[in-house]
């Protein structure tokens, strides 16, 4: 199993992004969290297996149709990761 946290930047806001990302990384089975950042990035934690993760990151680097993504940042995430279903948080 992999978890990562993943900061992407560019036009991810007011674009869909993070139900976008709720719906893909749904699909795919993760479990993890995507929430707007007061600095008008998103910011998102992946867990699963590694080449699920991996997938959605790729998937990450383009989005949504309206985002236009310009840099992603990710970093291994050693804290606890509910167990339930993958989910939009409040903006931060």
């Amino acid at each position: 199993m992999k978890t990562i946290r993943v900061i992407i930047s560019g036009r991810v806001q007011g674009v869909g992004y993070r139900a976008w990302t709720v719906a893909m990384a749904s699909d795919s089975g993760l479990k993890g969290w995507v929430r707007n950042l007061s600095d008008d990035t998103v910011e998102a934690v992946f867990h699963g297996e590694e080449a699920v993760v991996n997938a959605m990151l790729e998937a990450c680097k383009e989005g949504p149709t309206a985002a236009r993504v310009s840099k992603i940042e990710y970093f291994e995430w050693n804290e606890t990761v509910d167990d339930g279903p993958f989910r939009a948080k409040p903006t931060v």
